[in-house]
């Protein structure tokens, strides 16, 4: 039953008959009527009642159903969150940079004030690192901390990167994993927030302004809705929205930025390639390859991805060539034989373009004007270059038919930190 504390449930998801919860149990209908509407207390969604009505005389949520279907007949289970021991459970013998450390410091302060804090830091600035004393801070009182990301592969890289540096044993939940148990630390998909409820002291959102979480109203909810009353919320991007932007320079929002990579060296300028045909990529792929170094390239859309690495494979018989997308039943594997090294190639679509880290890695994008590659996509892609101290440089070249503005502005961008930067 202690895994229900702070949690949000339906009646399936109950390890037991809920004439048996303990009195401490707090039932919530699982919709409530307004108007000619209803709304999901579990996402906040707004249904028109005609167009969500059963059978029977209920209704349900369509936005929040992969989860589970709430229905308007039935209730939501919630025990409050309860503290954990007070324990120390950093073990990571790393150093942090100077500039590292400052944003680090101004983390714990964060903690300790209740803050709400934006870090924008460029990619590779080593935000990960930054937030350990942040988290220690917060189990070191009894506090119960999440580390929610939009995709799924950066939730499992952080599950791997924490499960090193804490000792603590840590729950991960994505639409794949184990099920859940009660932990002082959870790394999750920004979906699972919606299965909690006032449940954290400290909620970190990493990749902010990643899809799906940008933009979208039910996440945003779950977030909101996760954290205690009375919580510490950090918003890690190296590419900042809008509307965060905004927040920031209204007050309602702390910020603190990183314009330096940890090893010290500038980011990558990415190269635009004028190329009207493949034949320019595969000679540029081609002269590559003599480095030995990984080639990561990204594909806007997958059909055009599987085609290429068919294609590739033809070409280039003697290297190990993958591909991975979010439709790959096995993408974890293949991510994991390309950091390995027993991928040489691999093609990709956006699915890869953050959160995760290939030591010397280059990277090729094709059809770089293609409408999916926004300014911020870009950013991220070049970003998997140059991360590795032993490879601070690297290869990033956007092939295309004709410059775009996000193109450009991603250019630009990276050029206007690497100055802040000092370089």
């Amino acid at each position: 039953m202690k895994n229900l504390f702070g949690r949000l449930l339906t009646r399936q998801e109950l390890d037991s008959d809920p004439t048996h919860l303990p009195a401490e149990v707090i039932s919530i209908p699982g919709m409530v009527q307004s108007g000619k509407y209803v709304i999901c207390n579990r996402c906040g969604t707004s249904s028109l009642m005609q167009s969500v009505a059963l059978q029977v005389s209920a209704y349900f949520c369509p936005a929040c159903i992969e989860l589970g279907r709430v229905r308007s007949d039935e209730l939501l289970y919630h025990i409050p969150q309860q503290p954990f021991p007070k324990q120390d459970t950093l073990t990571w013998q790393g150093t942090l940079t100077p500039y590292q450390a400052k944003i680090s410091h101004q983390l714990v302060e964060a903690v300790e004030q209740n803050l709400k804090i934006l870090v924008h830091a460029v990619t590779g600035a080593g935000k990960t690192e930054m937030i350990y004393d942040a988290i220690n801070t917060s189990i070191a009182s009894g506090g119960a901390v999440c580390i929610a990301t939009p995709r799924t592969d950066v939730a499992r890289e952080l599950y791997s990167r924490l499960s090193r540096d804490f000792n603590l044993t840590i729950s991960l939940l994505h639409a794949d994993a184990a099920p859940y148990f009660r932990t002082p630390l959870v790394i999750s998909t920004t979906h699972q927030l919606l299965r909690f409820r006032n449940a954290f002291d400290l909620l970190i959102i990493d990749e902010v302004d990643a899809f799906p979480f940008v933009n979208n109203t039910i996440l945003h909810y779950a977030a909101d809705h996760a954290q205690k009353s009375i919580a510490t919320v950090i918003y890690l991007t190296a590419t900042p929205t809008d509307k965060l932007n905004a927040l920031v320079k209204s007050g309602q929002l702390t910020s603190a930025t990183l314009s330096r990579r940890f090893h010290g060296h500038p980011l990558v300028v990415p190269k635009p390639i004028f190329s009207t045909n493949d034949k320019t990529i595969y000679r540029y792929i081609k002269k590559q390859r003599k480095t030995n170094f990984p080639l990561l390239i990204f594909a806007p859309v997958i059909t055009w991805g599987k085609t290429f690495t068919a294609t590739l494979r033809q070409l280039f018989p003697d290297e190990q060539i993958g591909f991975v997308a979010s439709t790959s039943e096995d993408r974890s594997d293949i991510i994991t034989q390309f950091r390995e090294a027993a991928l040489s190639i691999l093609v990709t679509t956006t699915i890869l373009e953050r959160g995760v880290t290939f030591p010397k890695v280059d990277v090729f994008v094709l059809h770089a004007h293609h409408r999916l590659f926004t300014t911020s996509s870009l950013v991220q892609i070049s970003g998997r270059v140059g991360r590795s101290l032993e490879r601070p440089t690297g290869l990033i070249y956007f092939f295309h038919q004709g410059l775009t503005k996000q193109m450009t502005q991603a250019i630009s961008d990276i050029r206007l930190m690497n100055k802040l930067g000092g370089f």
